[in-house]
């Protein structure tokens, strides 16, 4: 991050100019002469360098600078990065990539030159044993893995299901946005945000404050996601999906892709199953095998899985089991009605169940048991 405000400053009016990346806005500073010179010189010096008017024009170009004085602001009383593409401070991954933002703005201390960065993905409407899968494959790899990071979108399903996994395993965590830092998206994911910047990993997104909430930026944050790490994980995902664009994105980034396999009848392992059949990610099993594809080396030595030892549960506990297990599209609400409990009761016994591991939450409210 620039020390110098005018610099600064500068650098946050270039990356708000529609469609430039880090390609063509190195190219734009090249024939200028300079970012100095990019924000003084005239329409006319402009239009010699070969710079389009109706894009760059001096009342544009004067317009972004006030805007990003206005950003400045916001990002110095948020404690916001702003990392320039053509800065030191700039990911180096993120850096490979021609069409990488021109800006990216972080909240949180992460490091985003993490020596092992994995990316975890999949669909927003994630089962049970994805989820499962999610929390079991991350607690492997943080024990395994020094300096690990998991980046996700903070989406629904399987992206919350990797942060959190992460949070529970002590491991930071990033979670891509395709908004401001103004606000999160979803808003039920606003405690999870604060828990992970609190945990030392950070909130990451190309968007100034204010921006509003489209479908393509959705789409466009995936590569940020896949560009940041040096492999993608799809979890779950159907015949299409957000989760096969990001898998795409880091094959394209020349980075390894992994998929989860799972049964031909599952509508939410299509998507994983045909990027196996393609070739175009590399069936994963569990962590030990990416550990292995990716010639990393574990901290310590893979054991045999040794029995998974829970505290001895209480009459009301192993009933709350029984009936999740009999009804498995139950909420807290409906399992609450089926034992003829105070929901408040119910919602404090699951809770801490969860904590402990006895079971885990899946999107919709819903809860299921680990697949040891």
């Amino acid at each position: 991050m620039s020390a110098d405000p005018l610099d600064r400053q500068m650098k946050i009016a270039l990356s708000m100019f529609k469609k430039l990346n880090l390609s063509t806005a190195r190219e734009a500073i090249a024939r200028a002469g300079g970012l100095g010179r990019f924000f003084s010189m005239s329409d006319a010096e402009m239009a010699i360098a070969g710079l389009s008017l109706d894009t760059f024009g001096a009342s544009r170009r004067e317009a972004r600078m006030k805007e990003a004085a206005a950003e400045m602001a916001f990002a110095a009383n948020s404690r916001i990065d702003t990392l320039f593409c053509l800065d030191g401070c700039y990911p180096r991954r993120l850096a490979a990539c021609d069409d990488a933002p021109v800006m990216l703005y972080r909240l949180g201390s992460c490091d985003l030159d993490s020596p092992h960065m994995v990316a975890i993905v999949g669909t927003r409407h994630a089962t049970a044993q994805g989820v499962d899968f999610t929390r079991r494959f991350v607690a492997d790899m943080a024990a395994k893995i020094p300096n690990l990071v998991i980046v996700s979108g903070l989406a629904y399903g399987i992206d919350i299901a990797a942060h959190r996994a992460a949070l529970d395993a002590g491991v930071p965590t990033v979670a891509v946005v395709a908004h401001g830092l103004d606000s999160i998206y979803p808003s039920a994911h606003r405690q999870a945000a604060a828990e992970i910047v609190r945990s030392g990993g950070a909130i990451v997104t190309e968007y100034p404050s204010g921006t509003a909430i489209m479908k393509p930026y959705f789409l466009a944050r995936n590569r940020i996601v896949a560009a940041l790490c040096d492999c993608t994980v799809v979890v779950e995902s159907a015949a299409h999906g957000g989760a096969l664009a990001t898998a795409r994105l880091a094959s394209d980034y020349n980075r390894d892709v992994f998929a989860v396999p799972g049964r031909v009848s599952d509508p939410y392992s299509v998507g994983t199953n045909r990027l196996i059949a393609s070739r175009a990610a590399i069936l994963l099993p569990d962590a030990d095998f990416l550990i292995e594809a990716m010639g990393w080396t574990p901290s310590v030595a893979p054991s045999a899985d040794s029995p998974r030892l829970f505290r001895p549960l209480s009459g009301l506990e192993q009933q709350l089991l029984d009936i999740i297990a009999a009804n498995p599209t139950f909420t807290s609400a409906d399992i609450a009605a089926a034992a003829a409990l105070p929901y408040a009761r119910v919602a404090d016994l699951l809770f801490r169940m969860e904590m402990d591991d006895v079971l885990i939450s899946i999107p919709g409210g819903r809860y299921a048991l680990p697949n040891y």
